[in-house]
């Protein structure tokens, strides 16, 4: 039956995409020289001192008169290569590994072989990448995984073996200072109030609020390079209390056609076919990213919950109230998700560069979830019985998103004075559908006391402009000032409908659940910065950020007695904030950097948090949103210190952040003992803590990373509610560690073993118990290089369950959820025609320049 299955979503899912795939592939590969371009077949081979072949040497051939007749080519594992090139005179650029990268000049007027490239063996130059940042040289044993930056971090998937064939969610489990919960909920430093960056700006392949549903969407393959960004400077947008995380997607910069195809399979049932295509030739780039998979999932949970007031006091004449309720719950899950990418990068002239790309993506997933539930429901002070409840549900999601970018870079001088805009459109749709059977049995026997059918319809929407335009004036060799505006527009439409049948009846409207929400947001950033150094080892940042903001909220309830449509009164908030930054760094010696930095946040309220209408998927927790919720403000301090050597890296960094006005969750049980859940601004939060990440090598086949954040926090605030009290404050103290270590016992062959361990945290009111988890990869290189096989189990031991325990002046609950359990993958990538990169002009490095480039990643 399994076998079946996996032919049968092979045949379904991915036999479409690896036709079309083949199609761009072909299409890209066959592409053909002019014909009025005679072209001869130049043959030649790459050499040491000694004479002997360097394999896989690469090979640049620029066109001194013509960009479009430039061309690249990659040598045998004797040295050996084979190029077509017109006639005319070429600047032909040699790498190899532990070689240095050499430059001559040679002739082409006719077919033949040339002369022998010859390159000097250079033990250092691979041990020891020299990159310049900031304008400060931090040297670093190469390959690192793990980099530091003046106002980021980034890593590099590339090295990460245990997510090889899986997605981003998988990524980010193993990124340092970032944590992801078992329900997908991502956190930086134990703060959720994360801001999702893809290529530098808000992305609809994240959607609107599809959670782990959009994380699982992005395969692994895709991903260049992930930025943590902890404590953004003025050039970025402000929100995101806990900082940004911006995803880079894969854009190669290379002559001729390469890509790479990986597919997949997996356990549960779990299929993915990618593929990353490029063609670069002369001054036009074209670039294709996409795929698709099937994954089945399964996730379980458990509730215990008991009130704690004396039924003696009840009001028996309104309704029963339920005294214990244990519940058990399993949801399963299937789905199909697909994404596409294309984009064209065209340089007009020497000094102006346009872009222009779009995406589609689109999921779809159908879930089955069962809850059971055994309460103990008074009738009286002293009487009550036993209730048996199912409550099952067929629900069904789909998704799409498309979006489109346009960008145009204008240098207006050599010096380096530069002028880019860009503008974005984004949309995205979820229609989801969700049948509710529910059955009580008294007394836990099969005595049928009430049965009912609910069906919930929700549709959302949302359409996002961004606009920004960003300017940059180097002044002298190491100062610079930037400045900017942008501009986003979001508007979001939720419907929420709500009908049920009780024991076969007709269908009726449940109006105190349908309602319809707009919400509009109008937000206009401007910004300027100055970075400039004092001597040789000092150098500084400084940077404002005005944000002004509305925001519309439009409400659309009934009546509960007659339907009749009410319009509540609308929302409006309108301010304009200030948001400093400063960014300090001092060049104590080679290899050692001191950081100092600080800057103001904000986080607005998420759409759904605004929403005053309850959801109806559980009738035992109910959420309901407050349109009266306003920002949260942080004040955020770090200071870091970097150390960089051949064998080893350490960054420690200790961080200290307040925020005012916090959200935090009031929880209290109505009159038939459901959870009702309701956010509030409530109180200030501080965080502080040491967040620790190094890397060592203690040989060349044997690489680990560790990442450690021991944290306190203290809390204060506290409300009352329908005269119902809670308090919010109190004070911990936790951790997390995280230890990837990677062996590489052949040239060949390679495998890695990733562990976290999570500490409990306690607060007034919950108490979250510790979690660990152990995951497993191993690759191994075919073909020459050209293909890898990998391997990989995730959550080897079956651990990675979330417990908490919730004491309340109501009520006190034990909770635990798996949200998925142990899964194991099989994936095949393939490397085809690898064109060699072409160096890129890159902008001239300064003091705390916090931007490296790339195509349309600006932060604004």
């Amino acid at each position: 039956m399994i076998k079946t299955e996996i032919r049968n979503i092979i045949q379904r899912r991915t036999l479409g995409l690896v036709f079309v795939l083949g199609a761009a592939s072909m299409a890209f590969a066959q592409q053909q020289p002019s014909a009025t371009q005679q072209k001869f077949s130049v043959t030649g081979n790459v050499q040491d001192n000694a004479k002997s072949g360097i394999g896989y040497a690469s090979l640049t051939f620029k066109n001194k008169q013509t960009a479009q007749l430039s061309d690249a080519a990659l040598a045998d594992v004797n040295g050996n290569f084979k190029i077509e090139l017109a006639a005319g005179s070429y600047d032909v650029t040699i790498e190899a590994i532990d070689f240095k990268t050499k430059t001559q000049t040679i002739q082409i007027a006719k077919s033949g072989a040339i002369p022998a490239f010859v390159i000097q063996g250079n033990e250092v130059a691979n041990l020891d990448k020299t990159t310049q940042i900031q304008g400060v040289v931090i040297t670093a044993a190469a390959p690192k995984a793990y980099k530091v930056e003046l106002d980021k971090k980034t890593y590099d998937p590339s090295q990460d073996i245990v997510s090889k064939g899986g997605n981003l969610q998988d990524v980010l489990s193993n990124v340092p200072s970032v944590s992801v919960d078992t329900d997908g909920t991502v956190s930086m430093r134990g703060n959720s109030n994360v801001k999702f960056l893809i290529n530098g700006k808000p992305s609809s392949l994240l959607g609107i609020d599809d959670g782990a549903n959009a994380l699982q969407s992005i395969p692994a393959d895709q991903i260049e390079k992930i930025e943590v960004i902890t404590n953004p400077s003025s050039k970025f947008e402000a929100s995101g209390t806990a900082g940004i995380l911006n995803i880079i997607l894969k854009k190669d910069k290379k002559m001729g056609f390469n890509g790479t195809v990986t597919g997949t399979l997996g356990y549960l049932p779990r299929t993915n076919l990618n593929a990353n295509l490029n063609w670069r030739k002369g001054n036009w780039t074209w670039y294709v990213n996409g795929g698709g998979g099937y994954q089945k999932n399964e996730s379980s949970s458990k509730n215990y919950m008991t009130r704690k007031d004396n039924p003696s006091t009840w009001d028996y004449t309104k309704n029963p109230f339920t005294q214990i309720s244990n519940q058990d719950g399993e949801t399963k899950r299937e789905g199909d998700n697909y994404n596409l990418t294309a984009g064209v990068v065209h340089d007009l002239s020497d000094k102006t560069t346009i872009n222009l790309s779009g995406m589609i993506r689109s999921f779809n997933n159908d879930s089955n979830t069962l809850n059971t539930y055994a309460e103990k429901t008074y009738s009286s002070a002293a009487n009550f019985d036993n209730f048996l409840r199912n409550r099952n549900s067929f629900g069904n999601n789909k998704n799409f998103a498309t979006q489109l970018d346009f960008g145009i870079d204008q240098k207006l001088d050599d010096n380096g004075q530069l002028l880019t805009a860009s503008a974005s459109y984004q949309t995205n749709k979820s229609d989801g559908t969700n049948q509710i059977v529910q059955n009580t049995f008294k007394n836990q026997i099969l005595q049928t006391t009430g049965n009912s059918i609910n069906n919930v319809d929700t549709d959302s929407k949302s359409d996002t402009f961004i606009g920004k335009l960003d300017y940059e004036l180097p002044i002298g060799d190491h100062s610079k000032l930037e400045a900017g505006a942008r501009y986003d527009y979001n508007k979001n439409t939720y419907d929420y409908f709500v009908n049920q049948s009780d024991d076969g009846g007709a269908y009726y409207t449940r109006y105190d659940f349908t309602s319809n929400t707009i919400y509009s947001e109008n937000i206009l950033g401007i910004y300027a910065q100055f970075k400039s150094k004092i001597g040789e080892k000092f150098g500084y940042q400084l940077g404002l950020r005005s944000e002004t903001s509305k925001i519309d909220i439009n409400f659309l309830s009934h009546d509960l007695a007659t339907g009749a449509p009410i319009q509540n009164p609308e929302v409006k908030k309108d301010y304009t904030k200030l948001f400093p930054s400063v960014f300090l760094s001092y060049d104590i010696a080679k290899g050692n950097q001191v950081l100092l930095n600080y800057s103001r946040r904000i986080q607005r309220p998420r759409a759904f948090t605004m929403i005053p209408f309850m959801s109806f998927d559980d009738d035992r927790n109910y959420f309901r949103g407050n349109p009266n919720l306003n920002p949260t403000y942080e004040n955020s301090f770090e200071l870091g210190y970097a150390i960089t050597k051949k064998k080893f890296t350490i960054n420690p960094t200790l961080y200290y952040k307040k925020s005012e006005d916090e959200v935090n969750r009031f929880q209290y049980l109505d009159d038939k003992g459901a959870i009702n859940t309701m956010p509030f601004n409530v109180g200030t939060e501080t965080q502080y803590g040491l967040d620790l990440n190094g890397t060592y090598d203690p040989f060349s086949w044997w690489k680990m990373m560790l990442s450690a954040d021991l944290y306190g926090y203290n809390n204060t605030g506290n409300m009352t509610l329908n005269g119902k009290y809670m308090d919010f404050s109190g004070d911990g103290f936790s951790y997390r560690l995280r230890l990837n270590t990677t062996f590489r016992p052949t040239k060949t062959f390679s495998f890695q073993v990733q562990s976290f361990y999570r500490g409990a945290e306690k607060t007034a009111m919950n108490n979250r118990k510790a979690m660990y988890g152990v995951d497993f990869g191993a690759t191994q290189t075919l073909w020459k290089g050209n293909g890898t096989l990998a391997f990989n189990i995730r959550d080897i031991f079956n651990t990675r369950r979330m417990k908490n325990y919730t004491n309340t002046e109501d009520f006190v609950r034990d909770m635990e959820m798996q949200w998925q359990p142990r899964q194991f993958s099989l994936s095949l990538t393939y490397r085809f025609k690898q064109g060699e990169k072409v160096e890129q002009p890159k902008k001239k490095k300064d003091i705390n320049s916090n931007y490296d480039g790339g195509d349309d990643q600006s932060p604004m």
